[in-house]
């Protein structure tokens, strides 16, 4: 391929990233409006624009900005942040199903943030450190200690991309059954507390649980944009990545650190939102027709999958958690790829 035909093609798609970013912006700004309208006071779109711009009166500000902007504002955070792990993830493993939920990252969030739920008010030393620090820490360290568990255990003079999954389905299985001993063991209601917020909710959310994911995206989504030429790099193999000058192993590391603190702070402000982490970085990457799923792109398709699953719950089902609508959609869409690639396998 000549100098000029790779400029042309690098043009392309360039410009096929804009548009597709312009798009889901466009579709998302209609999703804040129609998630400012959905409840069960009676407000048109025209009300919560002029609301938004200062024109409304005091009782649409009180709705709009006291009551349903926190939720908006979690479900674009939860999103933005769970969209963007998942693309890290895939990018740097070179796999669709290497996605923080798989990965054992989401489940270790959640086994850190209920161990500080259930066990935070008894006697046991751990948890009570971890309620002393706060739900978003604790499923901090639960994440950070799940992706050491599940890296170190794939390193074999180097990390490839189906030992990394294979390992990562067991911690799974292995931190979700602990998860579950720890709510079957605990007092009925933190037990309630814990099963309802295992689901995955925006209900009750407050200000107090979007900013400590608002400031971790604000902090950690340009370290992650700053690597994409290094994702694009590292598309084309370990011993070329490593021909062209990339540390890889430390490039991976970095992503992986920045993937786990970004799935950790979306859990502790909504709780496990299972599957957008895997969904939206494919779809993004079909819609930009491009070899990865692009970084801003899929922050933005996971914040359209949130917060438009939510808006739909609230709006048909009030009181059904979005986790359950993301759920009902990324299991069949799990299964679709499993049987897609095994067809490949069976026809190359």
């Amino acid at each position: 391929m000549s100098i000029a035909s790779t400029s042309v093609t690098s043009g392309r798609r360039a410009a096929r990233s804009v548009v597709t970013d312009t798009a889901f912006v466009a579709v998302l700004s209609a999703l804040v409006v129609a998630g400012l309208v959905v409840g069960s006071s009676s407000l048109t779109p025209a009300d919560v624009v002029a609301t938004l711009f200062g024109q409304g009166d005091a009782k649409m500000q009180l709705i709009v900005f006291e009551l349903r902007m926190p939720r908006v504002a979690a479900a674009l955070v939860v999103g933005l942040c769970l969209g963007m792990a998942g693309a890290l993830a895939q990018g740097f493993a070179r796999n669709p199903l290497a996605s923080p939920d798989i990965l054992g990252v989401t489940s270790g969030a959640s086994l850190g943030a209920v161990a500080a739920i259930v066990l935070g008010g008894g006697t046991y030393a751990v948890a009570s450190t971890l309620s002393s620090i706060g739900i978003p820490l604790a499923a901090i360290v639960g994440a950070l200690a799940a992706s050491a568990a599940v890296y170190g255990l794939a390193w074999r003079d180097g990390v490839e991309s189906y030992r990394l999954i294979l390992i990562g389905i067991g911690a799974t299985a292995t931190l979700g059954g602990i998860t579950s001993f720890l709510v079957a063991r605990a007092q009925i209601t933190d037990a309630a507390q814990a099963a309802q917020w295992m689901v995955g909710s925006l209900s009750g959310v407050s200000w107090a649980s979007v900013w400590p994911a608002a400031l971790a995206l604000l902090i950690l989504a340009p370290v992650a944009l700053s690597q994409s030429r290094n994702l694009d790099i590292a598309q084309l193999g370990d011993e070329l990545t490593v021909g062209l000058g990339v540390r890889i192993q430390l490039h991976r590391l970095l992503l992986l650190f920045v993937a786990t603190v970004l799935t950790a702070v979306a859990v502790s402000a909504s709780g496990p939102v299972e599957f957008v982490a895997f969904v939206a970085p494919q779809i993004a990457r079909r819609v930009a027709r491009v070899s990865r799923p692009p970084l801003l792109a899929s922050a933005l398709m996971g914040a359209i999958i949130v917060l438009g699953g939510d808006s739909f719950a609230r709006a048909v089902a009030p009181g059904l958690p979005v986790g359950v609508i993301t759920v009902i959609v990324g299991a069949p869409y799990l299964i679709w790829l499993l049987i897609r690639g095994r067809h490949k396998e069976t026809t190359a």
